[in-house]
């Protein structure tokens, strides 16, 4: 990316945190690595292999909905905690602190090309008509296109992820230069704050999502400037992660988590919603985490596109180009095959129709 001979990049100075996390994953790799990265994942007494995972307050992730389901046979799940961030949860896998984790693709990307020992296994976040993020303003405000964006705030809940590159992706394909780009100031702002951040003043575009779009838009007053969705169409952004050095050794446990969060994903997309609301609401009450449910009443689909998260090429190549445009990648350094693989995905593999249901069946109407 070009960039002033005046003054540093601004655009240098809002990737710095993703620069940094890159550095920082290689230093700690080495050493989780050689120490603790417990690529040997311990087993239980009746054989199962234990997955050290992060979860999410209030919200079940879907190997959170696997093991309720009861589509593992080999594994058992082991919460050690929440945490919503990506790049944090590249660095507590890559570590050893957790098996697997998961994150943006391009933020999984730039991991794997700093020599972050990493490959992806399925999607586990996208959007479709129902699901997605909003990049909103205000609606009697100035803003009305890309171009006026230059020298104004967005804000985001982390840098180096999803929204920096969504928003970079559409200032480009609105016509703004690399320049004009660097002069649109992206800032972190906690999905809690945005929309007060964003009515007073403090921001000039918010991002919003899930429960803090659909409350923000029910008091009115606001509106998207463009969507993920808008995009890209339907489209999965984020896959699970594991290291590949865990994988090798655990490659039975791999491949039924695999298979058993595929059936998972498969199951949210072909149950109908109040169904699965219900059943994220049991899970929740039964966990003994001193949670509430309210977020989960929100919930409107699973915003993954691929039939059981089965990944294409297209989902991340977009992001391999993205960032060889951009200067971040050297063109041909990575490419999808070494990003990920559907390797025990029942949807890719044979085992299942992609048109089926969690049980490989043809789907009953209700579900269709």
């Amino acid at each position: 990316m070009s960039q002033s001979t005046q003054q540093p990049s601004t655009s240098r100075r809002r990737l710095a945190p993703a620069v940094a996390l890159v550095t920082t994953l290689l230093a700690l790799v080495v050493v989780g690595t050689a120490c603790s990265s417990r690529s040997e994942a311990a087993v239980t007494a009746d054989g199962r292999t234990v997955l050290r995972y992060e979860g999410a307050a209030g919200q079940v992730g879907f190997p959170e909905l696997a093991e309720a389901l009861g589509y593992y046979e080999r594994i058992e799940l082991d919460w050690i905690g929440d945490n919503g961030n990506g790049p944090q949860s590249l660095q507590n896998t890559a570590t050893g602190q957790i098996d697997f984790g998961s994150a943006f693709n391009g933020a999984v990307i730039k991991a794997q090309a700093g020599g972050s020992p990493l490959t992806g296994v399925l999607a586990s976040y996208g959007s479709d008509e129902r699901t997605f993020n909003g990049y909103y303003v205000l609606d009697d405000g100035p803003i009305r296109s890309a171009r006026d964006l230059i020298g104004k705030k967005v804000g985001m809940n982390t840098l180096g992820a999803h929204h920096e590159f969504l928003v970079r992706e559409w200032l480009a394909q609105q016509g703004l230069t690399a320049d004009e780009i660097a002069r649109v100031e992206l800032i972190v702002v906690p999905p809690v704050n945005t929309e007060q951040a964003l009515r007073e003043g403090q921001i000039d575009v918010g991002t919003l999502g899930g429960i803090f779009r659909e409350t923000a838009v029910e008091r009115g007053g606001l509106r998207p400037l463009f969507t993920d969705e808008s995009l890209f169409g339907s489209f999965s952004y984020g896959t699970y992660v594991f290291r590949n050095d865990f994988i090798a050794r655990n490659q039975d446990a791999v491949a039924d988590f695999v298979r058993g969060t595929a059936r998972a994903i498969r199951w949210a997309q072909t149950t109908p919603r109040d169904r699965v609301v219900a059943t994220f609401e049991e899970i929740i009450d039964g966990r003994g985490r001193n949670e509430n449910t309210d977020l989960v009443g929100y919930w409107k689909s699973p915003g993954i596109a691929g039939p059981g998260g089965v990944v294409t090429d297209q989902e991340i190549r977009t992001w391999l180009d993205w960032l060889t445009r951009n200067g971040e990648l050297d063109d041909g350094a990575l490419t999808p095959a070494d990003v990920y693989t559907n390797d025990h995905n029942p949807y890719a593999d044979g085992t299942y129709d992609p048109a089926s249901g969690p049980d490989g069946q043809p789907l009953q109407e209700e579900s269709k």
